[in-house]
C-alpha cells in the first residue's frame, strides 16, 4: 500500500491523521475520499464484524474521534495521538467556502426529524440546504440477517451478500492483524442502496455527510465510494451533524475537547447508548494486546 499523502500515526492497524480538523478538511476537499471516525464501541466491532473491518480498511483518511481510545493509548502505549472529534471535523467543514455553495453538501440522515432540524438549521444559519439535499436512509439490514428479511423489502433496502461469500478465489482477503491494513476495493460492504446512488449521481455533491450511526455509516460510505462515478468527500461522522443542527443534544466544545462529550450523550439517551458504551470495556485490552497491529477477527 502506498504511503499516505499526509502524516499519520497507527493505532490498532488504522493510520490516523495527525494534524488539525481544518487540515483534514482541506485534504479531502482537494482529493475526495472516504473519511471514518471510529468511536470506542466501533473499535470492538473490528473483532466482531467482518463487513465493518472491510469498510474501515477501505477508508482514505481516519480521524481519532474516540477520546477513550486516545486516552488509553497514552496510558498504555506511552504515545501521543492527535484527537480530532467528528464534531470538530464537521464544524471545520461548515467553515469552508464549499459549505456555502448550493448543492455542495448532501446529507444522509437517520430519520425525518433529523431532516427537519437540518433544514431549519440551514435557514437559520444561512446554509443553502434544500429538501433535495437531504436523504432519509432506510434501516439497513445487517448482512448476517439477510435470510430473515421480509419479502416486502423495498429497492433501497437491499442487503449485500455476507462477506464470507466473496472471500474465495479472486476476492481480497480480510486483514488478520499483521501490520497495516491493506486498502483493497470492497464489492460487498454489507449494505446496498441503488436509489441513493442514483440520487447522488444526478446531483453530484462535493461533500456527502453520513450521520446514521457508527458501524452502518462506514459500510454505506465504502459502498458509495465504489459505486459512484466521481470522487466526493464522504464523511462518516455519526451523530456529529446532529449536535450542530439540533437533532441531538448540544455538546459544548469544552466537553468535546476534554473527552467528556459522551456523558452528555449518555444522559440524553441512556437506554440506547449504555449497551454500546459498555461494550467499549474491551478497548484497553485490545490496545494493550495489539498496539499498532490490526486486531484479529474473532471466530
Amino acid at each position: 500500500m502506498p504511503s499516505p499523502l499526509f502524516p499519520t500515526k497507527r493505532m490498532l492497524g488504522i493510520d490516523f491523521f495527525v494534524g488539525t480538523a481544518a487540515e483534514a478538511i482541506a485534504h479531502i476537499s482537494k482529493c475526495g475520499g472516504l473519511i471514518v471516525a471510529p468511536a470506542a464501541p466501533s473499535f470492538i466491532a473490528l473483532q466482531d464484524d467482518p463487513d465493518y473491518r472491510r469498510a474501515i480498511a477501505d477508508a482514505d483518511l481516519a480521524i481519532a474521534d474516540s477520546g477513550w481510545a486516545v486516552l488509553f493509548w497514552r496510558l498504555l502505549r506511552r504515545e501521543e495521538l492527535t484527537r480530532i472529534s467528528g464534531l470538530a471535523l464537521f464544524k471545520a467543514l461548515l467553515e469552508t467556502v464549499d459549505a456555502r455553495i448550493p448543492g455542495n453538501l448532501f446529507w444522509i440522515l437517520p430519520r425525518e426529524k433529523a431532516k427537519s432540524t437540518t433544514l431549519e438549521f440551514g435557514q437559520v444559519s444561512g446554509y443553502p440546504i434544500t429538501d433535495a439535499d437531504c436523504y432519509v436512509a432506510p434501516v439497513y439490514q445487517r448482512s448476517e440477517d439477510r435470510d430473515q428479511r421480509s419479502d416486502s423489502v423495498g429497492q433501497a433496502f437491499l442487503p449485500a451478500e455476507p462477506i464470507s461469500s466473496i472471500t474465495g478465489a479472486g476476492a481480497p482477503p480480510l486483514p488478520q492483524g499483521e501490520g497495516r491494513v491493506e486498502k483493497t476495493p470492497t464489492t460487498s460492504p454489507g449494505i446496498q442502496d441503488p436509489k441513493l446512488v442514483s440520487i447522488i449521481e444526478q446531483r453530484k455533491p462535493k461533500h456527502i455527510i453520513i450521520g446514521i450511526g457508527g458501524g452502518t455509516q462506514d459500510k454505506l460510505g465504502s459502498y458509495l465510494k465504489h459505486k459512484l462515478t466521481y470522487r466526493p468527500g464522504i464523511y462518516c461522522i455519526g451523530a456529529a451533524p446532529g449536535f450542530v443542527t439540533g437533532d441531538q443534544i448540544v455538546i459544548p466544545m469544552w466537553a468535546d475537547r476534554f473527552f467528556v462529550g459522551w456523558i452528555f450523550r449518555l444522559l440524553a439517551q441512556p437506554r440506547t447508548l449504555l449497551p454500546r458504551f459498555w461494550s467499549a470495556r474491551r478497548l484497553p485490552g485490545m490496545i494493550w494486546r495489539y498496539g499498532s497491529e490490526f486486531p484479529r477477527l474473532k471466530k
